[in-house]
C-alpha cells in the first residue's frame, strides 16, 4: 500500500507520540514501520471516512454503468485492458467472467464497507492471466492428469 507521504518507525509513535501525530498535518497518511510485524498506516478518522466515501462512489458508478445499458458491459470490457493490462492474456470467456465478477464483488464489498474481497479477486484473476501468458505453465496446468498417484497423506500427520 502506498502512503502518499511520510514514513516513520513505530517506536517514534510510542516515544514521541505528539510530534509523530503532528506529522499527520503534513501528509494524509503516516506509514509506521514495525520490526516484529506488518507495517501499519496511520490516518485520521475523517480521512479514512473520505477514502471510503470515494471508493464507494466509484463502485456505485461502475455498478450502475455496467447494469444500466445493454452495451455498457462491452464498454467495460473495452476499458478493462487500460485499467488492468494483464487482462489481455485472459481468453474472452474469462475476460467476461472477470468483468461480471468484479462488478458483483465490488458491489457486495461496498455494502459491507470492506474491500478485502475485491483485492483478493483482482490478485486471483491476475494469477489466472499469468498462467495464460506462459504457454508452458498453461500446458502443465491444463494437461490430462488421469494418473492415480495413490492416496494423499493426511497433512496433519507428523510422520
Amino acid at each position: 500500500m502506498t502512503t502518499e507521504g511520510l514514513a516513520v518507525n513505530f517506536s517514534e509513535l510510542v516515544n514521541k507520540n505528539k510530534q509523530t501525530l503532528a506529522r499527520l498535518q503534513e501528509s494524509p497518511r503516516l506509514l509506521l514501520h514495525r520490526r516484529d510485524g506488518e507495517d501499519l498506516v496511520l490516518t485520521t478518522a475523517t480521512r479514512a471516512e473520505q477514502d471510503q466515501t470515494v471508493v464507494s462512489a466509484a463502485t456505485r458508478m461502475l455498478v450502475a454503468m455496467a447494469r444500466r445499458e445493454p452495451g455498457s458491459m462491452e464498454l467495460l470490457l473495452d476499458i478493462l485492458p487500460d485499467a488492468f493490462p494483464w487482462v489481455r492474456f485472459l481468453p474472452d470467456v474469462d475476460l467476461h467472467a472477470f468483468a461480471v465478477e468484479l462488478v458483483d464483488t465490488m458491489r457486495a464489498a461496498d455494502s459491507l464497507g470492506n474491500n478485502a474481497s475485491v483485492a483478493h479477486l483482482l490478485i486471483a484473476w491476475q494469477h489466472t492471466a499469468e498462467v495464460h501468458s506462459d504457454p508452458e505453465l498453461l500446458a502443465a496446468l491444463t494437461r490430462d492428469h488421469s494418473e492415480d498417484y495413490g492416496p494423499t497423506p493426511d497433512p496433519r500427520s507428523t510422520t
